[in-house]
């Protein structure tokens, strides 16, 4: 398995809603978060439905940063085109460490749609279809 030393986001603080890559096979890839009560999206004790939608799509910036011939720091900027089939079961307290694991199903050109499951342990909290628009910097 690889090491993962930097994450290859575009994302500066505050945004920054990856603490780690847990690992990137094939089309899958795996973060990790820890929700701080300081996080832009934390509100009422909880981090917010905003803040586990930019979870999963960080994940997926983390796993395009990944790409060959992806320099790092030169991650491609990314958009979110729609959200599909979003469903939110519970909302993570500050300490709470967020496991974040995004599929890539199709591609097209400059657009992606991935599936995006956030997990806290083994529990399924929220899921949903992001369709991804890249845009290349160079």
């Amino acid at each position: 398995m690889a090491s993962f030393e930097k994450i290859n986001i575009p994302q500066k603080p505050p945004m920054v809603m990856v603490d780690r890559i847990l690992s990137s096979e094939g089309n899958t890839t795996v973060t990790t978060f820890v929700v701080k009560e300081d996080n832009v999206f934390f509100e009422e004790g909880f981090l917010r439905e905003p803040g586990l939608i930019e979870n999963m799509a960080q994940t997926a910036a983390a796993s395009a940063g990944l790409r060959p011939g992806v320099k790092e720091g030169d991650s491609p900027l990314g958009f979110i085109g729609g959200i599909r089939n979003l469903k939110i079961d519970e909302l993570p307290g500050a300490g709470t460490v967020l496991r974040t694991k995004i599929t890539l199903e199709h591609e097209v050109f400059d657009a992606s749609v991935v599936r995006g499951e956030v997990y806290v342990e083994e529990k399924l909290i929220a899921s949903c279809e992001l369709k991804i628009f890249l845009i290349k910097t160079s």
